[in-house]
């Protein structure tokens, strides 16, 4: 289930048994202590000890929890929402068991749970990193490079990215060792410098692995969507593959690494990794 359904009607249940205890239980419990000969204070409420001895429980707990629901829900929804990495498609920038933090307001800032956009603030540019919901199974978010906008002609030809027909900078970078997973050896990659936009980040090249290349045709990107990558290239299952991403499917822009947790090697926390921002 949706964690952000779950706080919203977390944020109704506690919000409306607050109500119901405002407007029908309270004026009750205040005409009982009255007539007990309990003293109110001068705007008419009874004592802190006496509401607390009688006041019901799920009320005490709709109270306490109903300002932590909505800081949390507000904070999701509107300002930052954390995320862990699951999958090897985005390293080198990206480890597995990485947890990140996503700005929810970059592209636009949208209504909670029905994620219809309200305004906009910034346009998706290339070289962002872009946390979204998978086209094809929306309750699956996905995260990968913005490599084309609407308008641009997208080509992956062995192993290298043209945009509008000019190939990226692209330079080589030495060796770059995977992680082994589930007691398989260490795969060997290559490793390569790449501007895309205001980014540089690295990429990798598999070279045991046939180029995942779009047919040797350009494929533009139409209005409203966006042509995403893994800096895994050779690993990375995106839109070479299933398509675009709607702009109603951004989640937001991912820029900075909180923790890390060492889960395919030797286990642990991988205390380098902490506090980078995302290239």
């Amino acid at each position: 289930m949706d964690f952000s359904l779950i706080l919203f009607l977390a944020l109704v249940l506690t919000g409306a048994i607050i109500l119901v205890d405002r407007v029908f239980l309270a004026p009750g419990r205040r005409a009982a202590a009255t007539a007990g000969g309990a003293v109110l204070d001068e705007e008419g409420r009874e004592p802190a000890r006496s509401k607390a001895s009688t006041m019901p429980l799920v009320v005490e707990y709709a109270r306490a929890f109903f300002p932590v629901i909505l800081l949390v829900f507000v904070l999701r929804s509107f300002v930052v929402e954390p995320f862990r990495i699951p999958s090897g498609s985005m390293y080198p920038t990206l480890h597995i068991g990485d947890f990140i933090l996503v700005n929810k307001f970059h592209y636009g800032v949208r209504a909670p749970v029905l994620n219809v956009k309200l305004f906009d603030v910034f346009e998706p540019e290339r070289g962002e990193v872009m946390v979204f919901r998978y086209p094809h199974d929306p309750k699956v978010n996905f995260i990968k490079r913005i490599v084309g906008v609407p308008g641009d002609v997208i080509r992956y030809e062995n192993k290298r990215l043209f945009i509008n027909d000019e190939p990226l900078d692209f330079a080589y970078h030495g060796v770059y060792m995977l992680p082994r997973r589930n007691g398989a050896a260490r795969t060997r990659t290559e490793q390569y410098s790449e501007v895309l936009g205001a980014s540089t980040h690295y990429v990798l090249n598999d070279p045991g692995a046939a180029p995942r290349d779009t047919r040797g045709r350009g494929i533009r990107v139409p209005e409203g969507k966006y042509f995403v990558m893994g800096d895994n290239r050779d690993h990375s299952n995106d839109s070479r593959f299933w398509g675009f991403v709607p702009e109603e499917n951004i989640v937001g822009k991912a820029f900075f690494i909180w923790f890390s947790w060492d889960s395919v090697d030797d286990g642990g926390i991988n205390w380098k990794r902490i506090g980078y921002d995302i290239p």
